[in-house]
């Protein structure tokens, strides 16, 4: 079973999206998975999905009931076979976190729909539209990966 992890800045906007997006995802394809999210900064800790991520994903039928933001750990690295940051920054954050990442587990979440971008932060943007898509796109990528292992 592939353990995912996905990481941003808060963990209230695009890693908690990106986690029940997959969820369902694998969900309705059949494929077992354990998926999590969580954040580099301390800063939202505690503090429930932002509600522009909760009211986009409801669009979908999609609850993140129960969603707490939670940051990551340096122990995260050997429990989880995927670490799928949003962007570029988070990379950073991430790789500052666990130190190092000598079995390439650490991505963009964009690398996984062949692409090399950061997928757009809605706390700054407000486009909870453009980062659904863009988290969708990353997720359906990921999903035809680990469906082409099985």
């Amino acid at each position: 079973m592939r353990k995912i992890l996905f990481v941003c800045h808060g963990n209230i906007c695009r890693s908690p999206m990106a986690e029940f997006v997959m969820k369902d995802l694998v969900k309705k394809a059949g494929v077992e998975a354990h998926i999590a999210s969580a954040a580099t900064s301390r800063e939202e800790i505690g503090n429930p999905v932002h509600y522009g991520t909760r009211t986009k994903l409801l669009e979908y039928g999609i609850s993140t009931a129960g969603k707490q933001a939670v940051q990551m750990t340096k122990a995260d690295y050997d429990a989880y076979d995927d670490i799928i940051g949003m962007d570029g920054m988070n990379i950073r954050n991430i790789l500052r976190i666990i130190g190092n990442d000598p079995e390439g587990k650490v991505k963009k979440l964009l690398a996984f729909a062949g692409e090399s971008g950061d997928i757009a932060d809605p706390w700054y943007t407000g486009d909870f539209d453009a980062t659904y898509r863009d988290v969708l796109k990353g997720c359906q990528g990921l999903l035809a990966e680990i469906t082409q292992e099985r």
